[in-house]
């Protein structure tokens, strides 16, 4: 329900401040370009350091004999958990022909959707963020050192000693299972608090893995509320705090180190002529947040990087357009929340990631729903990848970028981030395929 006033201002007076905001909660699509966006050379008090990006890629290290012990399908890329950067041309055509514009420049689809372990970006910060809680503890009472191998964490000895702790999560749906499938693989008790917006099949899963899956009726905002609150109660219960945490944003950043690899392994540049456009599904801000720090230490202003928000959920796009963050929430502007995109459905942006991306995203975009089926459809018929809904906001990047009309691109490498899809259950990945069919049909 819309409020009469927010933050003691009317909303005449916001509409009047920030123009946008009219389309916005009209739930028209908007491009927003970032004016606080700074050159990499005047990054002078951000509270993480390159330094950071590299102790978070040691750690994963010291766990890979670990992760490659528990998780046979990481035994390949020997326990580091990393996902494929594919390129797409048929896809780049098929949305060519159907939003009959031009993507100028090469297009990837950068696939987190196939990650091990949770089938999701979430792979990345959540995992990391418990497997830093696990060497914290486990140093602490000295069972390990950080010289020692770490395949010691699958023995019944570590499963013993994690037992004593809890992890404590709030999530839509993909945080929630990989700190789930992580906590549970260490020891640890688990217990997942999701809003009304999860997926079923997702709570059921978790469950299958020995999680305590707290169902709310509320979104987001009240499911990481309640899970916090409830977590303080217990000494022994450690809190995955996906609005407030630096090592979930840390987690997300090291995949900018494994991305510059792959694009010398494929022969492509990036610099001033030749820029790169990242496009990246939105939720609470921490993980495009995250992977764009990343990037921006990697490549520097030769990297653009653009989040992507549903119509109905655009908590990251109104916090940085109005320049109060967390402070407010879609729903105090009459903004309901409601998406269909559930890992993007968050109402109150990330305190600590989005006063980051303040100075590091290059823009923002909206869309709805009915798109994000559209190009699942289009991309499982052009290229036979499947990915969820809210995995398919950044394919739309290139398009709208084009249009917004920018100039730099005729040589760019664009990479739209699938953000997950691996373990979605065959008969659900269907339904949203038929479902985006039927959508073409009609327009």
């Amino acid at each position: 329900m819309m409020q009469n006033s927010v933050l003691g201002k009317s909303l005449a007076a916001w509409r009047q401040a920030f123009p946008l905001l009219t389309d916005i909660i009209a739930l028209k699509p908007v491009f927003w370009e970032n004016p606080f966006a700074k050159d990499t050379a005047d990054w002078t008090d951000l509270p993480v350091r390159e330094s950071d990006i590299w102790e978070a890629e040691a750690l994963w290290q010291r766990f890979a004999p670990f992760i490659e012990n528990v998780f046979p399908e990481t035994k390949a890329a020997h326990g580091i958990v990393e996902s494929p950067l594919r390129p797409i041309p048929h896809m780049k055509k098929a949305m060519e022909n159907y939003y009959h514009e031009r993507i100028a420049g090469d297009l990837y689809l950068k696939c987190d959707n196939e990650l091990p372990i949770a089938g999701s970006i979430k792979a990345r910060g959540g995992v990391y963020e418990v497997l830093k809680h696990a060497e914290t503890l486990a140093t602490r009472h000295q069972l390990i050192t950080k010289g020692q191998n770490y395949e010691q964490f699958a023995s019944p000895a570590f499963q013993t000693f994690f037992s004593q702790y809890s992890i404590g999560v709030g999530s839509t749906g993909n945080l929630g299972l990989s700190i789930g499938i992580m906590s549970a693989a260490l020891g640890f008790k688990v217990e997942v608090h999701m809003s009304a917006d999860a997926k079923q099949w997702k709570k059921d899963l978790l469950r299958e893995k020995g999680a305590h899956v707290y169902e709310y009726k509320a979104d987001f905002s009240k499911a990481i509320t309640q899970g916090r609150a409830l977590c303080k109660r217990e000494p022994s219960c450690y809190f995955v705090d996906d609005e407030h945490s630096r090592d979930l944003f840390l987690g997300y950043s090291v995949a900018a180190l494994r991305l510059k690899k792959q694009l010398e392994a494929q022969g492509i540049a990036v610099d001033e002529e030749h820029p790169l456009c990242v496009y990246l599904p939105c939720g609470v801000g921490g993980s495009p947040g995250g992977i764009t720090f990343g990037l921006k230490t990697v490549f520097g202003d030769d990297v653009h990087c653009f989040f992507v928000e549903p119509t109905h959920s655009p908590s990251v796009l109104m916090g940085l357009l109005t320049g109060e963050q967390e402070k407010i929430s879609v729903q105090d502007f009459g903004i309901d929340n409601v998406t269909e995109a559930d890992g993007l459905a968050v109402g109150r942006p990330s305190s600590f990631a989005t006063g980051i991306s303040k100075r590091l995203s290059s823009g923002h975009y909206t869309m709805e729903d009915d798109d994000l089926f559209i190009l699942l459809a289009l991309l499982m018929d052009a290229e036979g990848m499947k990915v969820e809904p809210s995995a398919a906001a950044g394919l739309q990047g290139p398009i709208r970028l084009g249009i917004h009309g920018d100039k730099k691109i005729d040589q760019a490498t664009h990479i739209a981030w699938a953000t997950g899809g691996a373990l979605v259950p065959e008969e659900e990945m269907n339904g949203f395929y038929k479902k985006g069919k039927a959508l073409m049909k009609e327009t």
